[in-house]
């Protein structure tokens, strides 16, 4: 395999409007500023990734604008000008700053895509995975009532999603999913929390057993894994750690102490490909199944997202949802499609789809090149 030499990174900051409102327990999301990241090789060899973080800190410590920093300031200069043999090395290059995954991850994934467009190879070629096809899940963020959200749960199933995922808080939760299994007694369905939950909230949580849900995901403190071994020995539903697991490391102690029964790995929030292929390593030797998580991503992200599910051990439908789902007009071409729940993995050089410089040009707010 060539290796790479960045020769040039450009950060292309964007500002993109979400199609419809989407709402979790942090609160309603309408539109965020977004960087794209593109390295440009010594061939003249593009590579593209993005930040998947939001305007603010609600999901994790990072943002839009502390990940552009750390860009520029840190991890921009330590890949400039270095001869690349393979782009896990990137991951090591950058042990220097502590987190800041989703800012490492948005350069890391960049140089993934330039190395195997690089050596004339698809992206899920490279790490070595094997599906032709992904099955996709749609999450639907909380709803104003239980009606509104089975409407939604209608609409989405009719669409021939694999997996539907439903965002809950304290409030808008035990009706909201009891409303959901009343219409529909055996469709793979799960719930989201985002950290809205204690351990005074057992019991309460405990009633999600009588629902055969697939999981509950990160019902408790976005950083804990302790409360969460506590939370899962008293409830039968599996519990899926999302924020928590940040690293291999974190993975593994989750696992050690009994704290979750599945994993969602997101490139971003574990630092880039490198790392997530570790993750998901250490969980299918562990009998964890995996699925990948959605952050809202443009075209850029959720190609990333498409490729690292090609792996064995991605058994669950992830959150990678068609492009027109969130966004009017993506910035790739072509834009993400779905067939009945099914993505087919494209078999092209690199991520599969082509940043559309027009289109990105028009949401672009700011630009800064660097070589």
């Amino acid at each position: 395999m060539q290796p790479i030499c960045v020769k040039k990174v450009l950060l292309h900051i964007i500002d993109v409007s979400l199609k419809t409102p989407f709402t979790t327990s942090f609160g309603t999301m309408k539109s965020k500023e977004v960087c794209i990241v593109e390295v440009i090789d010594e061939s003249g060899v593009s590579g593209w990734g993005e930040t998947v973080t939001s305007n603010e800190p609600d999901y994790n410590e990072e943002t839009t604008y502390t990940a552009v920093h750390m860009l520029k300031k840190f991890l921009v200069p330590k890949i400039l000008n270095k001869e690349i043999s393979h782009p896990k090395e990137v991951f090591d290059m950058f042990s220097f700053v502590k987190r800041n995954h989703m800012a490492k991850a948005a350069i890391e994934t960049a140089i993934w895509d330039a190395f195997a467009k690089k050596n004339g190879k698809p992206l899920h070629e490279v790490i070595g995975g094997t599906k032709t096809k992904i099955e996709v899940g749609k999450s639907i963020g909380i709803q104003p009532t239980p009606e509104h959200l089975v409407e939604k749960v209608e609409q989405f199933l009719n669409e021939g999603f694999k997996k539907i995922k439903v965002k809950i808080a304290p409030g808008s939760d035990i009706q909201y999913i009891h409303a959901v299994r009343e219409k529909y007694p055996s469709i793979p369905l799960m719930a989201d929390a985002n950290s809205a939950y204690t351990l005074n909230d057992v019991e309460h949580l405990k009633k999600l057993d009588d629902y055969n849900l697939i999981m509950i995901e990160q019902p408790l403190a976005h950083d804990d894994i302790i409360d969460h071994a506590v939370l899962q020995r008293n409830i039968k539903t599996p519990i899926c750690l999302d924020e928590s697991v940040y690293s291999y490391e974190t993975a593994r102690k989750a696992i050690e102490f009994g704290s979750c029964r599945i994993i969602n790995i997101k490139i971003g929030r574990v630092g880039g490909i490198r790392e997530a292929m570790r993750i998901h390593d250490l969980c299918q030797s562990n009998n964890i199944p995996v699925w990948c998580g959605g952050m809202l991503e443009t075209g850029v992200g959720r190609a990333h997202n498409i490729q690292i599910t090609t792996l064995p051990n991605f058994t669950i439908p992830g959150d990678t949802a068609p492009s027109q789902h969130y966004w009017e007009e993506d910035i790739i071409n072509p834009e993400v499609t779905m067939n009945q729940g099914i993505i087919e993995v494209p078999k092209g050089i690199g991520i599969g789809y082509e940043v559309d410089r027009n289109k990105l040009s028009k949401k672009r707010i700011h630009l800064e090149t660097f070589e």
